[in-house]
């Protein structure tokens, strides 16, 4: 991951309020299950016990993932992206010139990314490649299933 995450301000809301609810009503949960497996007795030999920690640590690291993400967020506003060349938070309108096939992508980090929703991370070899192209350029993209071309149809906030 690189050291800087770009996020949009819905986005860095979303993740401050998720940090929040694991740091409170989370930990709570976890500490309730442990006491809860605790009074089952003996610690050697209780696998609710265990299983109760082994969720404590899964909840710490996530814990520490989202602080962070956090920490590295970049907030990028819509109205200071470029739009003569691709970057984060463009919607690029692409051919593909093997199946010409028309999408349309949106450039996100890597915490935004959705497919579905047509959100493909800059990190991506897609999005690597289309990142910094103009309009009529066509970007050659290296995926493990091959190499792709895409022409840029437009760009668009």
């Amino acid at each position: 991951m690189s050291d800087l995450n770009y996020l949009t301000k819905e986005t860095l809301a979303q993740m401050k309020d998720e940090l929040n609810k694991l740091k409170t009503t989370g930990r709570a949960e976890i500490a309730r299950q442990i006491a809860e497996a605790r009074e089952k007795g003996d610690l050697k030999e209780n696998a609710e016990y265990d299983a109760a920690k082994e969720a404590q640590g899964h909840h710490e690291a996530k814990i520490a993932q989202l602080e962070s993400a956090i920490v590295s967020a970049r907030v990028i506003d819509a109205k200071d992206i470029d739009t003569s060349k691709v970057s984060i938070l463009s919607k690029v309108t692409v051919t593909n010139m093997g199946n010409k096939k028309t999408v349309v992508y949106q450039i996100v980090s890597e915490k935004e990314a959705d497919l579905k929703l047509g959100k493909i991370s800059s990190t991506s070899p897609i999005g690597k490649g289309l990142l910094g192209k103009q309009v009529g350029e066509v970007a050659e993209v290296q995926a493990p299933s091959g190499t792709f071309k895409f022409r840029i149809e437009s760009i668009t906030i």
